[in-house]
């Protein structure tokens, strides 16, 4: 998951909900192109290590056109855009794909280059919304719910579903946990 255009004076919550999510429904990595956050970074890093996924790549600083340029050599490229083809008009399209994807999410103002080398410029609706629901909803449509039920295998927290308290618990290393 890439998200370019990141503000670090303003977007650094959204930012780091983007990568929550990314984590949360099976992405393997969150790339932060272009500048850097520790803020964001730090954040990520902490839930990794408590929730789940200390295996993450998380990086940032990378030149997104560059590393765009370089995933095109071994996978394709989902652009998320409300301008984009609607993503129940290509979402079997891409499941059947055999390539890793990398999903792109922008924040300011996306630069044309990047609609112009994605494989996929896909729209989760055509009215304006966030980045950060449009990311989970693509993800939830790519893995068909699975990943709302998955629960990393080196996770030290987790949660008890309750109908009316906050649990929090201690793991149990679960064999059968892989991340989507």
């Amino acid at each position: 998951m890439l998200r370019i255009g990141h503000r670090p004076g303003r977007d650094k919550r959204v930012t780091t909900h983007v990568g929550l999510v990314a984590r949360a429904f099976g992405a393997k990595g969150f790339i932060l192109g272009d500048v850097h956050d520790d803020s964001v970074m730090e954040s990520l890093r902490k839930v990794c290590n408590q929730w789940g996924g200390k295996d993450m790549i998380l990086v940032s600083g990378v030149n997104s056109l560059k590393y765009v340029k370089n995933w095109k050599k071994r996978g394709i490229v989902i652009h998320l855009t409300m301008y984009g083809i609607h993503i129940d008009d290509a979402i079997d399209k891409i499941k059947k794909k055999p390539e890793d994807i990398l999903v792109i999410v922008g924040a300011s103002k996306v630069p044309r280059i990047f609609y112009e080398i994605a494989d996929y410029n896909i729209a989760i609706g055509h009215q304006p919304h966030s980045e950060v629901a449009a990311l989970a909803i693509f993800m939830d449509r790519l893995f068909e719910g699975k990943e709302l039920h998955f629960i990393y295998s080196d996770a030290e927290l987790c949660i008890e579903p309750s109908p009316k308290e906050k649990k929090v618990v201690k793991c149990e290393r679960q064999e059968s946990a892989e991340s989507t």
